[in-house]
């Protein structure tokens, strides 16, 4: 956990362990399926776990969250670990992308639910104090989504890098953005990324 020190991420030995066997399953499915761009420590530390614990530092406790497009598990499983207070579920519409996040769950013993679906159909059905998306879409395909979320007081958190204010722009020229509050509560830097990322509130 070198490397995350360096980075001043704060990271138990426990905590260490269970991302390190995270990493072998994902990067041993990516072999046969594409989840993730980030193959070493290296790149893991300072994209998805950097991400992953700025989005941690600012989930309410024992929050029900729902993680959107989870792909090969980050943020969802990264929070599952870093955060164990939460309730985590994770969803992709994609069929083998959800076999696979499923299999890393099972595999690890963690407490994280897997649904195959899309947040559309899961947002009709089942109620979330928080949705989290990471490298989804723009913010004028994701509002839509999220519209049963306004009718009981929750929120989404969104990860987005340095286009994020050219999104914002957008959403509010084509009112998708009228009733909701949009504000940007944290952003961090990273070696190798252009520009910095930010973390946004809607509600």
């Amino acid at each position: 956990m070198d490397v995350a020190r360096q980075h001043g991420l704060s990271i138990t030995e426990s905590q260490a362990a269970l991302l390190a066997d995270y990493c072998q399953r994902v990067w041993a499915w990516n072999e046969r399926l594409n989840l993730t761009r980030h193959t070493d420590w290296n790149l893991f530390v300072t994209r998805d776990l950097l991400d992953s614990v700025r989005l941690a530092d600012h989930l309410e406790p024992h929050v029900r969250i729902l993680d959107v497009g989870s792909g090969g598990g980050v943020p969802g499983i990264v929070v599952a670990i870093l955060r164990p207070d939460v309730s985590v579920t994770v969803c992709d519409s994609v069929g083998k992308k959800a076999t696979a996040l499923q299999d890393i769950v099972t595999g690890m013993g963690l407490n994280v639910t897997v649904l195959g679906q899309r947040v559309q159909d899961i947002l009709k059905e089942q109620r979330f104090g928080c949705v989290t998306v990471r490298a989804v879409g723009a913010m004028d395909k994701l509002l839509p989504w999220f519209q049963p979320l306004w009718d009981y007081g929750a929120q989404a958190l969104l990860i987005k890098g340095p286009r994020w204010k050219e999104e914002l722009a957008e959403v509010q020229r084509s009112g998708k953005a009228r009733g909701r509050r949009i504000e940007r509560i944290a952003s961090w830097g990273a070696p190798g990324r252009d520009g910095e990322s930010v973390l946004l509130r809607i509600q």
